[in-house]
């Protein structure tokens, strides 16, 4: 049975016995809906990052702050590893649903996805969870209203008091954290939209850079991109042919993209701040390591950039 939600709202319940340490505040809703603010009106911090990000993960895969490599980038790195990547990464963390209630926008991940079901990638993956829960990240400047919380439950077909959304915006640093962790994420999508088979991803380990929170929007969401566009390491444990590995696999960096080379801020201000008009195809890590299990060997595609790191993160 597909229970990911339940998993995730058990994290919750955790959260909530130790919300004074992570700088954590949550209220409960008049249609009884939990929202937890990891970085609104909250100071958050790098554990709530890590918490954040691993019930994003719907419990998953581990996520961890910690040393990397410094001729990229001196300062922390965010590691991800996970021995069910496709649930974890696709079922629950992909960021495929832009919730829109009235004046309220958010970008909508985590487990909640899989209750709501309506995205190309659960389809086709055939996954949909059985848990009356409901848990959500919503990427926001704002925390969620009475009517936003009525409508993602009514969406993902729950009770509103099942149903607990995970606040924090894109430039606080719990916010950072939990996006920076989707470095595997943006690998298994890319390979997804390749036509790569996922069910043959069994492991997977990635790290990206940690960059400093940015008060403006732009520049914000900017250092976050180029940390995986420009910083990525991903390895993927896989079973499959070589020679699939060698067709796809020159395809998956995002040195691939017409749009790699410069900071994604630039990118995004190029194209008049419209996300729909950059490259889908830039949205990858900056290196991929394929690890074959069925024949033992590996090959490597792409490689980091310093030079872009360092211009985007200070």
């Amino acid at each position: 049975m597909f229970l990911i939600n339940q998993t995730a709202a058990s994290m919750c319940d955790v959260v909530r016995t130790e919300l004074e340490d992570l700088r954590v505040a949550v209220h409960t809703l008049p249609c009884g809906a939990e929202v937890f603010d990891f970085g609104v009106k909250q100071l958050g911090g790098l554990v709530a990052g890590e918490w954040l990000a691993e019930i994003c993960l719907a419990g998953k895969a581990d996520v961890n702050v910690l040393p990397g490599d410094r001729n990229i980038w001196a300062g922390p790195w965010v590691q991800v590893t996970s021995d069910e990547p496709v649930i974890a990464c696709m079922a629950a963390q992909y960021a495929g649903w832009p919730v829109k209630v009235g004046e309220y926008f958010a970008m909508g991940s985590g487990p909640m996805r899989s209750k709501r079901g309506r995205e190309h990638v659960l389809q086709s993956l055939a996954i949909q969870d059985s848990s009356p829960f409901a848990v959500g990240v919503l990427e926001a400047d704002v925390l969620p209203t009475n009517e936003v919380a009525e409508a993602i439950a009514k969406e993902c077909q729950v009770e509103p008091q099942h149903l607990r959304l995970l606040v924090a915006p894109t430039r606080s640093l719990a916010g950072v954290v939990q996006v920076v962790a989707r470095s595997v994420e943006t690998a298994l999508h890319k390979l997804f939209e390749l036509g790569f088979p996922l069910h043959a991803v069994k492991s997977a380990h990635g790290i990206a850079p940690l960059p400093p929170p940015a008060k403006d929007f732009v520049k914000g969401i900017g250092r976050t991109n180029d940390a995986i566009l420009y910083g990525g390491l991903v390895t993927l444990y896989v079973d499959a042919d070589d020679a699939l590995i060698k067709e796809i696999g020159p395809k998956v960096p995002s040195q691939s993209s017409r749009d790699f080379g410069s900071p994604f801020a630039e990118i995004f201000k190029k194209y008049n701040f419209d996300f729909y008009q950059v490259d889908a195809g830039l949205f990858s890590p900056a290196e991929i390591v394929f690890s074959n299990l069925q024949s033992g060997h590996t090959y490597r595609y792409g490689a980091p950039r310093p030079d872009l790191i360092a211009k985007s993160f200070t």
